[in-house]
């Protein structure tokens, strides 16, 4: 390994796990343009999976109390995207996940710009519980397909007036639960060689480092504070993935 690998791979570790700390999503599309640089794609994905969901444990037990409290709602965004996340990579074989991409990008630039410096947040306050299975269920299609579970789960949420650690209950939960399942797929393939192993356990301290930054910063932010937050995280998502893709 030069010194470039490694400063390129703990630097993408340190913007990943900063985020996941902050807002429990957007590990990917913070760190891949890093990782991109020094690995093969899908060593870089599969290393970004394991370190999301091993950053994301930090989050799960900070709203731990939060996630105790209202299962239901967790199980009503988790369970259908477990039958998602499998149809998702069926998919995968006659889909071009460019397009896709372009579409949600533009879907997160759109919505995003228009709320993230409005003076009045979005707000739903009392839709179906059915939406929340259909967000939970299509999530899951998109994480199949293109590693995008958090999408439309976070939109979902940033409309919600729900206090910020059940949101965070929620997102934290959801990205947790798919991304293990992205890495079991993953590990059936072979993909976790020793090699990436070690890449693991190098990136994890300065990860888990970043996310407890994050984290510290989460704690002290208002909850209307955190729904902008999200808005504003979903902009820059939209724009880091349509560069990705066009790039």
């Amino acid at each position: 390994m030069t010194g470039e690998f490694v400063t390129l791979l703990l630097i993408g570790a340190a913007a990943g796990g900063f985020i996941n700390g902050l807002a429990g999503f957007g590990t990917a599309l913070f760190t891949i343009g890093f990782w991109l640089q020094i690995l093969p794609a899908v060593e870089a994905v599969a290393l970004i999976l394991t370190m999301s969901v091993a950053t994301g444990l930090q989050g799960i037990w900070v709203v731990r109390q939060e996630i105790l409290t209202r299962p239901d709602r967790i199980a009503r965004f988790l369970f259908p995207a477990l039958f998602g996340v499998p149809l998702g990579i069926h998919i995968l074989s006659f889909l071009d996940t460019d397009i896709l991409r372009l579409i949600v990008a533009g879907f997160m630039i759109s919505y995003g710009g228009f709320f993230a410096f409005r003076s009045a947040l979005p707000t739903l306050t009392a839709p179906p519980k059915i939406l929340d299975s259909l967000v939970g269920f299509f999530g899951g299609i998109l994480g199949g397909i293109a590693g995008l579970s958090g999408a439309l789960p976070t939109f979902w949420c940033s409309l919600r007036p729900w206090p910020k650690r059940e949101t965070r209950a929620v997102l934290q939960t959801f990205n947790v639960v798919i991304l293990s399942l992205a890495i079991l797929f993953l590990a059936a393939r072979g993909i976790y060689t020793e090699q990436l192993l070690i890449w693991f356990l190098l990136a994890l301290p300065v990860g888990l480092a970043a996310s407890y930054a994050g984290l510290f910063i989460f704690k002290r932010l208002e909850t209307n504070s955190f729904r902008r937050l999200l808005i504003i995280l979903m902009l820059a998502s939209g724009c880091l993935l349509l560069a990705r893709t066009l790039a």
